[in-house]
């Protein structure tokens, strides 16, 4: 794995992923060492224009439609990846298992053709290593409350997030070596600790 590997945070929401991601940042800050933070949809003036057209709660695209401007709001961010690649850390929060997590396993979309457009987009670019952030319904309806604001993704019903988790979950299951499952249930404080103890495994 290269010393300045691509992280990526996933999970549903109010998984606590965004904190995360946050607080890895804070950390590298702090110790002087070079990285890149991106959020996806967003991260580039482009994709955060697509960022707000996908998820403005009077939004109703098909779920096809919902795909290909996902899709679309990363190829904006391929040449800052592609840029950064090997030189810097590079964090994304949310990132190609999002889509499949939430456009096949959630919405039934054919996971062939997430596949062919991503593959297309990312050419040799490789994720090192994934943070999946796993909620119960009890805290993901307490935290989505207490949101000052509520998007399109914020509103769906908790069949669709249990849909989205399990499919995150089947992933994390066929990339074992390279997932690190994060219950956000427990201590924040705690998961916190294990998260940066594994970042410092992984760019030492």
């Amino acid at each position: 794995m290269s010393k300045k590997p691509i992280i990526v945070f996933e999970g549903i929401e109010g998984s606590g992923k965004s904190h995360h991601v946050n607080k890895v940042s804070r950390f590298l800050n702090k110790n002087k060492i070079k990285f890149i933070k991106i959020r996806e949809p967003g991260g580039s003036l482009n994709s955060e224009k697509i960022r707000r057209l996908i998820l403005n709660k009077k939004s109703n695209f098909n779920i096809h439609t919902d795909l290909l401007l996902y899709l679309a709001a990363r190829s904006e961010n391929i040449h800052l990846i592609k840029k950064s690649h090997k030189k810097k850390i590079i964090l994304i929060d949310r990132f190609i298992d999002s889509t499949i997590a939430y456009q096949h396993y959630g919405m039934g979309v054919d996971l062939k053709i997430i596949n062919m457009i991503n593959r297309f987009l990312l050419k040799k670019i490789k994720i090192d290593f994934t943070f999946l952030n796993v909620v119960n319904k009890r805290n993901l309806l307490q935290r989505l409350k207490k949101r000052k604001s509520l998007n399109r993704y914020d509103q769906f019903d908790m069949n669709f997030y249990n849909k989205v988790q399990r499919g995150f979950l089947k992933l994390a299951k066929m990339n074992k070596k390279s997932y690190k499952i994060i219950d956000s249930n427990l201590d924040i404080n705690q998961n916190e600790d294990l998260i940066i103890n594994q970042i410092k495994k992984l760019i030492k």
